[in-house]
């Protein structure tokens, strides 16, 4: 039997709701449990409100923090509750109490307001687990993207790039193409300036410090090409050319995914000695509490995470 921990997210997001929705709506192998860490009374009375069923599959394990619900509304005690149920999931986890964990998402404005000093999901759970090496890969729409760098602002991207940055970047993006299957998977590298840099005239970022990455983790048996032109390299990832993209900054990679497969993307933490997936979409609080929400990317997130688990952790 699996157990899959799901973490609440922020309730006055759409967490609970996809949540309830991808359980509720998709047939789930019989050898998997799963477990929402969180609020039961608040996700029983969200379920009611929508009028969404309560999977009989899935089973409660109270964070230790109750809350009012108030959709669309950022509320410093809900980024406490989604923190504590970070924190017990990733317990459970080490634990080998679950399997894998799949999280709701949260607000980092709220986490802000309730002074949790972290970026995001990614560092937190880096943090928990000790993990100095990992970084984001989302899946979707037919592309496996990976992240040299995360939430920081563009005009911080070149400085933050680095050769070792980049490198641990396709490592891991490699390793990740070895869990999904892949025998010696293709990893291509974006450039960071327009046409990567057409020699020098348009910036030497690939110059100095993309191409030098590329070559020294090909030194070290990794099949990776590079610095690809950005606005080239995902359609030829679509065709087949490479396996996963590692992109410079944040939006170069998820623009292109988000396009083909907006609501039913699947981020994956690699690095971790866990197993940990998410929807790829936000606390989406514009449409909180309305039952518009699609549980797809949730779904997915929720199919990944029983496939990897029960696959051996190279990171554990």
């Amino acid at each position: 039997m699996k157990r899959i921990g799901i973490t609440i997210g922020d309730v006055n997001g759409i967490g609970p709701e996809v949540a309830l929705k991808a359980l509720a709506r998709h047939r789930w192998p019989a050898d998997v449990e799963f477990v929402l860490v969180g609020d039961e009374q608040m996700v029983r009375e969200q379920a009611a409100h929508l009028g969404v069923p309560v999977s009989r599959r899935l089973s409660f394990q109270e964070a230790g923090w109750r809350v009012r619900w108030n959709p669309g509304k950022i509320r410093a005690e809900a980024s406490r509750l989604a923190e504590r149920a970070i924190r017990r999931a990733v317990e459970g986890c080490l634990a080998g109490e679950f399997d894998a964990m799949v999280t709701a998402p949260i607000s980092k404005e709220g986490f802000h307001k309730a002074k949790i000093d972290v970026p995001g999901h990614t560092e937190l759970l880096a943090g928990l687990t000790g993990t100095t090496k990992y970084g984001m890969m989302l899946v979707g729409g037919g592309l496996r993207v990976m992240l040299a760098t995360r939430h920081i602002p563009i005009a911080a991207v070149p400085s933050a790039l680095s050769k070792r940055n980049i490198g641990e970047a396709i490592e891991l993006a490699a390793k990740a193409l070895d869990l999904f299957g892949f025998e010696f998977g293709r990893v291509a590298v974006c450039g960071l300036n327009p046409h990567a840099g057409d020699g020098g005239v348009i910036g030497r970022e690939e110059i100095e410090i993309i191409n030098p990455a590329v070559a020294a983790m090909r030194r070290r048996g990794f099949n990776v090409h590079g610095a690809v032109p950005a606005d080239t390299v995902f359609h030829q990832a679509l065709a087949g050319d490479y396996d996963a993209v590692v992109a410079m900054y944040h939006d170069q990679g998820l623009a292109p995914l988000k396009m083909l497969g907006f609501d039913e993307g699947v981020n994956l933490t690699l690095g971790l000695p866990i197993i940990r997936t998410s929807p790829d979409h936000g606390t989406a609080f514009g449409i909180a509490g309305r039952n518009v929400a699609s549980g797809k990317s949730m779904r997915n997130a929720l199919m990944l995470a029983i496939d990897l688990a029960g696959k051996s952790n190279q990171w554990k």
